[in-house]
């Protein structure tokens, strides 16, 4: 056989056998989309309520940003309206009793402290979002630093 064909026989064997392997693999492997292949289209679940009890959430690890405890769905956040700061910028916190948006949200690079929100943190969801009430679509055993402090020390 010459050189270029036998190098072609070898490529279609190598590939037969890559798809063979992930048909047998994704054959085995569960996926969140459940037990429909990766060839049918299914529809996409229904969007889960937002959670709107206003409760603060714990965090779990140090700068996590703060999640939305309330539904902001019709919220304006552009250029010119940011429908956050009408309740949580400095000048309606006392009227409003939500939580006045942190001081580093202020700060410009230098960290010069500015009059205004800085405009790399004017986007509030770019970094907070809202809960949604849905179970977990997988198990989670993640535990925040306190919890494993205790459980090193005994406490519990």
């Amino acid at each position: 056989m010459r050189q270029p064909v036998k190098r072609f026989v070898v490529t279609v064997a190598i590939a037969a056998c890559c798809i063979t392997v992930s048909t047998a693999l994704a054959a085995e492997l569960m996926s969140l989309r459940g037990p429909v292949g990766i060839e049918e289209e299914v529809a996409a679940p229904p969007i889960a309520p937002d959670i709107n009890d206003d409760q603060r959430r714990t965090r779990n690890y140090p700068e996590q940003p703060p999640v939305i405890p309330h539904q902001i769905r019709d919220y304006q956040i552009t250029l010119n309206a940011n429908k956050c700061l009408s309740c949580h910028s400095r000048q309606f916190v006392a009227q409003s009793q939500a939580p006045m948006i942190s001081i580093t949200h202020f700060m410009d690079r230098e960290g010069q402290v500015l009059a205004s929100v800085t405009p790399r943190r004017y986007f509030c969801t770019q970094c907070h979002v809202t809960q949604a009430d849905i179970e977990p679509l997988i198990d989670n055993d993640f535990q925040d630093i306190d919890s494993l402090i205790s459980s090193e020390s005994g406490e519990q």
